[in-house]
């Protein structure tokens, strides 16, 4: 979802890979959990850690973080 409420450009193919997954492995549940500004966290985190412009242009390195983020957030979210 965007900002405004309205679906994402993204959330049409996430939701047939979804579709898909469920048909493949019905026993396994599907959470959708918002992502959106991960990438922004994912910048920060790395400018407060040292990290240089170099670095922070590896979106691989940018990727993991934000997912790190994500998981977190999620854990943290179900914990409560």
């Amino acid at each position: 979802m965007q900002t405004n409420g309205k679906p994402s450009e993204n959330l049409a193919r996430v939701s047939q890979f979804v579709d898909r997954w469920r048909k493949a492995m019905p026993g396994i549940p599907i959470e959708y959990y918002d992502e959106r500004f991960t990438s922004v966290l994912a910048h920060q985190a790395m400018i407060d850690g040292g990290l240089g412009k170099k670095a922070r242009r590896n979106k691989e390195l940018v990727d993991e973080i934000s997912a790190t983020i994500i998981l977190r957030d999620y854990m943290t979210a179900r914990h409560r």
